[in-house]
């Protein structure tokens, strides 16, 4: 069972628009109870290429990589879409997230 805070490989295809894509790592955000009783998970994607730009991209480190969290791809995902877990984040850097989260949402 995904954990929160846990970096799991997700395959993200079929995307729409501007969404990521492709089978990458994913930082899972939803509560553990949650990610036990539901089919689905909340998750932000995680990229290689982009440089850190807070509050859209928060770096984090993962697995021995430097990463940044696209906090504006936010997504429900099915559990059907992980592949293997990657690792977790430190209380740091899903703190850093959940700050970036609350900018770009506007919930104070």
């Amino acid at each position: 069972m995904p954990l929160r805070g846990e970096v799991w490989w997700a395959r993200l295809d079929p995307v729409r628009g501007s969404e990521i894509g492709k089978t990458r790592p994913c930082v899972v955000l939803t509560s553990d109870i949650l990610n036990e009783r539901r089919r689905t998970l909340v998750v932000i994607p995680l990229s290689t290429s982009p440089k850190p730009n807070p509050p859209l991209l928060i770096p984090v480190r993962c697995a021995g990589r430097d990463a940044v969290a696209v906090t504006d791809q936010v997504r429900a995902i099915s559990k059907e879409r992980l592949v293997n877990r990657a690792g977790e984040l430190s209380a740091k850097d899903l703190s850093a997230i959940e700050e970036g989260l609350r900018e770009i949402l506007e919930m104070g």
